[in-house]
């Protein structure tokens, strides 16, 4: 069996590379950032290392997201390389006390901070006008590289959450 690094650098990742984005509940203490980023290098390094033309990357945005991208020549991903993949999101869930895998908050800018609301929460700002049409949001839903250069932070009138203006 070939067993190989499978870490690239993200700019060598393809533009259709699959990502995955993991918003925490809360911003990562400085403490913690050293540790969880070795982490996530070391997960990525090893995920699916039976495969020579995989290749994953990682971004650590905004000391709250938890971006993980895979590129696979041969293939797709299956099901058990997911499955590997979440439970290690689990993981960090459970060691570092934090939520990351709730689809139903909003993540935004407010000023120079992000935030993290539920859903029903954040309409409610938008009712009382204490976020905006501008104001930017991250839609963690996105699929490739390339969406994630151009589409993830993006005014709340450009994104899905549009619908609750």
């Amino acid at each position: 069996m070939y067993i190989c690094d499978m870490y690239a650098p993200y700019e060598s990742l393809d533009e259709s590379a699959k990502v995955w984005i993991y918003p925490s509940s809360r911003k990562f203490y400085k403490e913690e950032l050293e540790t969880l980023e070795n982490k996530i290098k070391n997960f990525v390094n090893e995920w699916k290392s039976e495969d020579k033309d995989f290749q994953a990357s990682y971004q650590f945005l905004y000391n709250r997201f938890i971006i993980i991208l895979a590129e696979d020549e041969c293939g797709e991903l299956t099901n058990k390389h997911i499955d590997e993949l979440v439970g290690f999101i689990l993981k960090l869930q459970t060691e570092y006390e934090v939520e990351l895998l709730d689809r139903m908050n909003v993540c935004f800018k407010q000023g120079e901070f992000v935030q993290y609301k539920e859903v029903k929460e954040f309409k409610k700002l938008l009712k009382n006008k204490s976020v905006s049409a501008k104001t930017v949001v991250f839609d963690n839903l996105i699929q490739t590289k390339e969406e994630l250069e151009n589409f993830w932070e993006v005014p709340i009138t450009e994104s899905w959450y549009n619908r609750f203006l």
